[in-house]
């Protein structure tokens, strides 16, 4: 294997890292696993619990799902999705009961239902679904770290609020009045609302600057259309050995396309 090739590797999957890390926050900008976001960031260390929780499965699941690609059929892959999900879901869940009781129990029912997290499922089917192991891994660990930054910060927020405190410790003078609606239901809409315009805002500012800014970017997959695909990134280009010889090929085509058509118009009008 050449350099260059093991440094597009190494580039691609750092991509994939930084990817759902920042540019495709998973909360912050698409917007994926609502359900929990709201419900379990009640404080700073539910939050990051339920983040980490969320990490481990993904970053298992992918690296499963890549290594059988090619072996499960496609008829009957979303349900293959699932069923590995919930098995290392279900690993995680005996292992949170057995040595972390306090976090499974603020948990509770959020746990078992990582299984149907949209999270998950979609980078499953988007991206370890068709590329190798180390990048649907790194693709896993970015989008759950990205997920557990944005519910600890939602948590941290809520938790400072709504008790004055952050990871249980006091951090607000004496003298404060917790707003007890930032623990509830609502508050939560008001903080993930809040962080979203912020991250916006810093989108804003850094594209004004001058500075590159592709959170607009959303590379949650391949279509397999590479003659169309603007992702000068894409791993398969990297790891296919026939891939480049295909887009090759498809540039060609989407050249000759035009010739060919005005080739058979004015064959058309002679005919005429």
């Amino acid at each position: 294997m050449s350099v260059e090739l093991k440094m597009k590797k190494s580039s691609a999957s750092a991509d994939a890292f930084v990817n759902g890390l920042v540019k495709e926050n998973p909360t912050f900008v698409l917007m994926l696993g609502m359900c929990p976001t709201l419900a379990v960031t009640t404080s700073a260390m539910n939050g990051l619990g339920m983040g980490l929780t969320t990490t481990v499965v993904l970053v298992l699941s992918n690296m499963l799902i890549s290594l059988l690609r090619n072996i499960i059929p496609a008829k009957v892959r979303i349900p293959a999705f699932i069923v590995i999900i919930a098995s290392f879901v279900t690993m995680v869940e005996l292992l949170l009961e057995g040595f972390i009781p306090s976090l499974y129990d603020a948990l509770g029912i959020y746990i078992p239902l990582i299984v149907v997290n949209c999270i998950i499922l979609g980078r499953a089917e988007a991206f370890a679904s068709k590329n190798p192991v180390i990048p649907s891994a790194f693709d896993g660990l970015g989008m759950g770290l990205g997920f557990s930054v944005a519910l600890t910060c939602i948590g941290a927020v809520r938790e400072i609020l709504g008790a004055g405190e952050l990871f249980g410790m006091r951090v607000m003078p004496e003298g404060y009045v917790p707003i007890s609606i930032f623990v509830l239901a609502p508050g939560a809409f008001f903080v993930l609302a809040a962080l979203t315009a912020l991250q916006n805002k810093i989108k804003r500012t850094l594209e004004a600057k001058g500075k590159k800014a592709e959170a607009d970017k959303i590379q949650s997959g391949c279509s397999s259309d590479c003659m169309n695909c603007s992702d000068a990134g894409c791993a398969h280009r990297f790891y296919d050995g026939k891939a480049e010889g295909t887009i090759a090929e498809a540039a060609a085509k989407a050249e000759e396309a035009p010739k060919a058509e005005e080739q058979t118009v004015e064959e058309k009008k002679e005919e005429n």
